[in-house]
């Protein structure tokens, strides 16, 4: 399935955005994460965990979403790289689905800090889930930068099925052209 050229750049530039809207919002919620950890300020506390919890239900879920499951896909399938066909789309892939999965196990913890935050009792027991999230979306703000990276560099190397898929279309290409 190829697609148009109009239709493959407009699905490119929603998986562009999207992916860019995710990377900062994790970076966002970082920066959120770190201030929670660090503030003696009992009300920004409670406020950022609150709003931890609203960026990544309604922001960060949804946006790790799009491009896994709707333009990643479209884009891959309907342009000469192939989902299966190069080691960078599939490095690429690795990395979106395990970010996504890390940060679906994470929305317990962090819906937990948001309702202590909103009971106002937080307290120095909740300092190892506070370092969890730091670590989490740093570890997740990494990966996306990685995935990032690589999309741009497109590393070169084929899978086993990307050379028989490329050679077998040549081929086929060469024999048509004999006839």
């Amino acid at each position: 399935m190829k697609l148009q050229p109009n239709l493959r750049k407009f699905i490119r530039t929603i998986h562009v955005t999207v992916t860019v809207g995710w990377v900062g919002a994790v970076a966002g919620f970082l920066a959120l994460a770190i201030v929670g950890l660090n503030s003696q300020d009992g009300q920004l506390v409670s406020a950022v965990y609150l709003s931890m919890d609203i960026i990544t239900r309604y922001v960060i879920v949804p946006l790790s979403l799009v491009p896994l499951l709707l333009t990643g896909p479209l884009l891959s399938l309907g342009t000469p790289w192939g989902l299966f066909r190069h080691y960078w789309i599939i490095v690429k892939l690795v990395i979106n689905v395990l970010s996504t999965l890390i940060l679906l196990v994470h929305l317990k913890p962090i819906q937990h800090m948001a309702h202590i935050a909103a009971m106002g009792t937080i307290s120095s027991a909740d300092r190892g889930a506070q370092i969890q999230l730091i670590v989490a979306a740093g570890a997740g703000l990494l990966a996306l930068l990685a995935a990032t990276g690589i999309a741009v560099y497109k590393p070169r190397g084929m899978t086993v099925y990307g050379w028989q898929k490329q050679y077998g279309e040549r081929a086929g290409d060469r024999s048509d052209v004999e006839t």
